[in-house]
């Protein structure tokens, strides 16, 4: 391997090759000013790497075949962060979401995901306060889970496609204040 500097259309390259394509270390600094930095393998970022957007955006982590996979870290200008697990260029496995802007300002997801959705178990911790601790599919509420508002009450037990299901909602004295059935409330 040898390292050299290799003009495109679409950027420059200067690193290890082989074989005529990127194998090793290398920098490929593209026309848009985006640029890589990091392992190469067969011609694609495989293994550490860094991926700097031209608007700040960036992922530290690791590659396969020219996706996020595996461990790593994107963040954006605006505060938004996700630290975890990647599969295929997606969220998944283990990982922190923080909304950096939007209507979700604030608010932080501790959890599992699965083809960059919600999925499995989480923690959802709002701006104002409120907080769902339970299960999650394909993005939504869905299982066993608890929440609780910031005045101390709470509803506890089954949620169906983001929707209280079949549970029980206590004041902050623990005292029931509604029932849920097949996602009717009835208040006491």
């Amino acid at each position: 391997m040898g390292e050299i500097t290799i003009d495109w259309e679409e950027g420059t390259y200067t690193g290890e090759v082989s074989n005529n394509v990127p194998n090793g270390q290398g920098t490929y600094t593209y026309a848009d000013g985006s640029k890589y930095v990091g392992e190469y393998k067969d011609g694609l970022p495989n293994g550490q790497g860094t991926y700097t957007f031209p608007d700040g955006i960036k992922y530290v982590g690791e590659w396969k075949d020219d996706k996020y996979h595996g461990q790593g870290t994107y963040t954006s200008p605006d505060g938004t962060k996700y630290v975890g697990e990647w599969k295929d260029g997606k969220y998944h496995g283990q990982g922190t979401y923080i909304f950096g802007s939007g209507p979700h300002l604030g608010d932080i997801y501790v959890g599992e995901w699965k083809d960059n959705k919600k999925h499995g178990q989480g923690t959802y911790t709002f701006a104002d306060g409120e907080k769902y601790v339970g299960e999650w599919k394909d993005g939504k509420q869905n299982g066993q889970g608890t929440y609780t508002y910031p005045d101390g009450s709470t509803y506890v037990g089954e949620w169906k496609e983001h929707y209280e299901w079949e549970g029980t909602e206590y004041d902050k004295d623990g005292k029931v204040t509604a029932t849920w059935s097949d996602g009717v409330m009835t208040e006491k």
